[in-house]
């Protein structure tokens, strides 16, 4: 339903937009980007003490800032979560355990008391995810023998082989490499503290049925191969694993921009016989300091960072707020994306050999992995700027984003056709998603950045359109890969569809709208809690966020809506504001691997609520109801 003007409400509407600008625009650097913290959960810090633990480089400093961070993120039950206000997760409360352990804690404090309790109750060492089982192996503290069998020899199948390395999800591939040469050298480096007061708990049954049932059977197999593999061949595959490590190091020292793999080719090559002097793995600690944060709260470290991200999202917020294209802080920004343009090709160019590269990537330096999803963004935002020089970068990400297409009609992040569920049976792979298979509201973001482009009458925009349509959940909602989560989702595709040419009044907007209506919350904004992607009674309900709120009226003032809904959403964003502008959000509203690994954009808070306002102040007053009689 429409709504009469509220002009008090666009005068307040107009301020706060207002204000969050002016604090947006001081927060760029002078070189045109922005980034905000990226938040994760203590295991970064945890693993970090672990690496430098393992290469013989930690220092109590290190340790007692880390541990301070910790500590001030351990719950009143003794436990630690993935995210505010998650539930209590064991292996996470295990790893910050252990780095409390590093720091001098002694056991029978009654933090730790707490947090060792909780631990043995809920499985111990032996309930733990592989991935924690094998932080303990490099210590001793769990056997090598007990965990699953990744031969290096995986790097000899060919791309067109199941379980290839490229079968993996690009996140997932830069881990499990370094992680075979660890699994066949099986190194254990010295600790200082034993946790026998963790264990006594029962493993977690292996899946019984189906492909688990064969996997496990080959994992048997593998165990016995490990005890007598074939020297020369697996001598040949560790040099071929070091080799692949080494080719996708990037020019600051990481791997793929983010944590896990950048530790565990750290350790892999020290475990090879490379030194800390060798140009490799000394680029690769230094490059870890950058992504490190120190302040009062202590010392943590980002899992990854996003520059483009962000650069790329405040733009688009800017231009959403009314910013001129001249605006310096636009074309500065501009400036500096154009110059993130990956020109070269990656992994991705194992899928499509025939496309040429371009795009954008989602940290400072990851021309490896660009991904359609900052692409996306990256288009959408250059095309708000006076920017001549974007013009061809442009034009060549145009063209990559077209031969990224999937087989379906939908994009993923990294990778096209990276679907091969096979990977996801395999006993090692217990946490986090290890394939990238297309996404709602990745495609949505292309849809939307092609169409802008004019080419919403184009083939591939047309089977993007269908394959968001079927994807459309029984309920009306979208969900969300990369953010939290149906309404992430709807955030993102009712804009792409409305962009593609979807008229307002077509069923599939209509049944969008009526879910949002249904799940704002009582206050006018509206939450989802990240425990909807394991459980379904969290989907659309949850604590209201000035990210989600913004989501959902991007949804709605696509859909044509200048309804209570609308203003309700509106009100609840003006009145949540704090006076510098910004605002508060403890909430982690974004997705690494759902289920498992949630992250906390603090620029989420601020970006997303300009967009939102800035197009409720752009929307025609004139509308008819529900934007009907819209283009086709």
């Amino acid at each position: 339903m429409t709504t009469t003007e509220a002009p008090e409400l666009t005068g307040a509407a107009a301020a706060a937009v207002q204000a969050a600008r002016d604090h947006l625009l001081g927060l760029q650097s002078p070189e045109g980007w922005w980034k905000a913290e990226l938040e994760t959960n203590v295991t970064m810090d945890a693993e970090d003490l672990l690496l430098r633990q393992f290469l013989g480089i930690r220092t109590d400093a290190d340790t007692q800032e880390a541990a301070r961070w910790i500590r001030s993120q351990q719950r009143g039950d003794g436990t630690w979560a993935n995210f505010h206000g998650g539930p209590a997760d064991l292996s996470t409360t295990i790893e910050a355990y252990l780095a409390l352990r590093l720091a001098g804690d002694p056991v029978d404090a009654e933090h730790m008391r707490a947090a060792a309790k909780y631990a043995r109750d809920a499985g111990g060492i032996e309930g733990s995810r592989v991935f924690t089982r094998i932080w303990l192996a490099l210590f001793g503290q769990w056997s090598w023998d007990d965990l699953p069998v990744m031969p290096p020899e995986l790097m000899f199948l060919p791309s067109r082989v199941p379980l290839n390395v490229y079968d993996w999800a690009c996140w997932a591939r830069q881990t499990i490499v370094p992680l075979t040469i660890l699994g066949s050298l099986r190194p254990v480096r010295d600790l200082p503290v034993d946790l026998a007061e963790l264990r006594g708990g029962v493993p977690p049954a292996r899946d019984a049925k189906g492909w688990g049932r064969a996997f496990n059977a080959l994992d048997r197999v593998l165990h016995v191969y490990e005890k007598r593999p074939v020297r020369p061949l697996r001598a040949a595959a560790l040099r071929r694993a070091a080799d692949w490590i080494i080719a996708r190091q990037e020019a600051d020292g990481c791997w793929g921009g983010i944590q896990p793999p950048w530790v565990y080719s750290l350790m892999a090559l020290n475990a090879l016989g490379y030194d800390l002097e060798h140009p490799v793995v000394k680029r690769g600690l230094d490059g870890l300091e950058r992504f490190t944060i120190r302040d009062e709260k202590g010392r943590r470290l980002e899992a990854c960072q996003s520059p483009v991200w962000d650069t790329v999202l405040a733009m688009n917020a800017l231009g959403d707020a009314g910013a001129a294209p001249d605006d310096p802080a636009l074309v500065r920004a501009a400036r500096w994306v154009v110059g993130e343009e990956v020109r070269g090709p990656g992994d991705w160019s194992v899928r499509r050999p025939d496309t040429p590269p371009g795009g954008w990537a989602f940290e400072f330096d990851n021309d490896v992995y660009p991904d359609t999803d900052d692409t996306a963004e990256a288009i959408l935002a250059l095309r708000k700027v006076s920017f001549p020089e974007a013009s061809e970068p442009i034009e060549r990400a145009v063209r990559w984003l077209n031969g990224m297409a999937s087989r379906d009609g939908g994009f993923g992040a990294f990778d096209a056709d990276n679907t091969r569920e096979l990977c996801t049976k395999l006993p090692f792979c217990d946490f986090g998603a290890v394939i990238d298979p297309p996404s709602a509201d990745v495609t949505a973001h292309v849809v939307e950045a092609l169409s802008g482009e004019g080419l919403a009458g184009t083939t591939v925009v047309k089977r993007a359109v269908v394959w968001l349509l079927k994807a459309q959940e029984a309920d009306g909602s979208w969900f969300g890969r990369w953010g939290a989560n149906h309404v992430y989702g709807m955030g993102g595709v009712v804009p792409a569809l409305i962009a593609a040419g979807v008229r307002p009044d077509k069923p599939a907007i209509r049944r969008a709208v009526a879910w949002l209506e249904r799940h704002q919350n009582a206050d006018g904004g509206w939450g989802e809690d990240l425990r909807s992607y394991d459980d379904p009674s969290w989907v659309g309900r949850g604590e209201s966020t000035a990210s989600q709120t913004a989501w959902a009226l991007l949804a709605l003032l696509a859909a044509g809506e200048r309804s209570a809904a609308v203003d309700a959403g509106v009100r609840w964003l003006v009145r949540a504001q704090r006076p510098d502008g910004n605002w508060d959000e403890d909430q982690f509203t974004g997705t690494g691997f759902p289920g498992d690994f949630y992250i906390n954009y603090h620029l989420y808070r601020l970006v997303f609520p300009i967009s939102a306002l800035g197009r409720y102040l752009g929307t025609p007053r004139d509308r008819e109801a529900h934007g009907h009689g819209g283009d086709e």
